[in-house]
């Protein structure tokens, strides 16, 4: 039996997709991780200071903050995360300069209630966006930069481009190109249909989303992944099941989730970088590959927080006309990708004529600032005190060249 067979044997008995491999971006080695087997989510309050629900007609928007002056930097998740995915770049930034950061849950995600969590749409989003900001700080608003990851990133632009946002003085975009996001969507829906529906337990929702890749820092992923499902039977998402039931133990299985999985033999195969980058290259959100449930449906507690799948009808408009849209913006930009191959043709020709910056984290995975927060934030750091709007604390010590 050959090792792919062995693999998919095991995945249809349950067992847990192979680890990602290490590196860079990888956040854990096999061997760390299996000496670590600590699932066990964490609260919010360690990264934010608070949270807020920002009350916009007949929809609620969860913000959390942390930060007291300076600039406010506005996080926007990516399509399926929440602000949650925020929480240790938040953390970090407001180390190292004077900042506030701010991560919103957009609607249809997270803890965010709308009118309508069925309109996805790139005008609903971004407006939204904007009238997050005028409800919490008026007609006049501080200095705001945008942020934002993968479909958020491409709200970010929309919102600026649309002038919703009247301080708005510089835009940050990560991991998102026009090209290859509209290459990549005729494969989106094999690799949602390919993802564990339910989980039995939160700790295995985040034991998973380490294992398959698609987050490849633990310690973001405990506080990431309660951000993205939510209780099969009451509806009720995990953060706001950890506010009422914070301290206490998660899992309701009876048992750590952690200590109860089987880890890998030595027959478990496990992707070289090297061979990580090669199959990965072409494909922009640098997802995992796409594996079986890990549970059984009558043992399920959790399932994702928003269906992605119905949705499709929205990507194109997230994406289309994303690269002339971005360099059209009057505020310094930046593009903050996981691999140069990101690159289309119209930002290839505005980054040589020196119309925004940009970095590259390669070996990271697509959540880029959940994989490596601490370097996300140096160039978000840096960003910010090249430009002057930001004053650097003394923990801060550039760590990236300016442009």
């Amino acid at each position: 039996m050959s090792a792919l067979e062995r693999q998919a044997l095991k995945s249809k008995i349950g067992g847990l997709p192979p680890m990602p491999p290490s590196g860079v971006g990888g956040g854990v080695s096999k061997r760390n991780l299996m000496r670590k087997k600590d699932y066990t989510a964490v609260h919010w309050d360690k990264y934010f200071d608070q949270k807020h629900d920002v009350q916009v007609g007949e929809s609620t928007f969860r913000l959390y903050e942390c930060g007291t002056s300076g600039p406010v930097l506005l996080f926007l998740h990516g399509g399926g995360f929440s602000a949650l995915s925020w929480s240790l770049v938040s953390s970090t930034l407001c180390q190292l300069v004077t900042c506030r950061c701010a991560a919103l849950d957009l609607r249809g995600h997270g803890d965010t209630v709308s009118n309508d969590d069925g309109d996805l749409c790139a005008e609903t989003l971004s407006s939204d966006v904007g009238d997050v900001v005028k409800s919490l700080y008026g007609d006049e608003p501080p200095p705001i930069i945008l942020i934002g990851h993968s479909m958020g990133g491409a709200i970010a632009v929309h919102t600026a481009e649309r002038k919703l946002i009247p301080s708005i003085i510089g835009l940050v975009v990560i991991d998102v190109v026009e090209g290859t996001a509209m290459e990549s969507l005729n494969s989106m829906q094999s690799f949602l249909r390919g993802r564990p529906s339910t989980f039995k337990s939160l700790e295995h929702a985040i034991e998973w989303s380490v294992r398959s890749g698609q987050i490849r820092n633990l310690e973001s992923a405990k506080v990431s992944m309660v951000g993205q499902i939510k209780r099969l039977d009451t509806q009720e998402t995990a953060t706001s099941e950890m506010e009422q039931d914070c301290g206490l133990e998660l899992s309701t299985s009876g048992s750590r989730v952690g200590d109860a999985i089987q880890e890998e033999d030595e027959d478990g195969e496990t992707t070289s970088p090297a061979e990580s980058q090669q199959s990965s290259s072409s494909d922009h959100f640098r997802t995992p590959k796409p594996t079986v449930s890990i549970v059984t449906e009558n043992s399920s507690q959790y399932t994702w927080r928003i269906d992605l799948g119905k949705t499709e009808k929205y990507w194109k408009g997230w994406f289309q006309g994303l690269s002339q849209r971005f360099l059209s913006c009057e505020v310094p930009k930046m593009l903050v990708l996981a691999g140069v191959d990101r690159l289309d043709k119209d930002l290839t020709i505005g980054q040589m004529q020196g119309k925004f910056q940009m970095q590259v984290l390669p070996q990271s995975g697509h959540a880029v600032h959940e994989d490596v927060p601490d370097k996300v934030a140096d160039i978000l750091a840096t960003f910010m005190v090249r430009y002057k709007v930001a004053e650097p604390r003394d923990s801060f010590q550039r760590s990236f060249p300016a442009c």
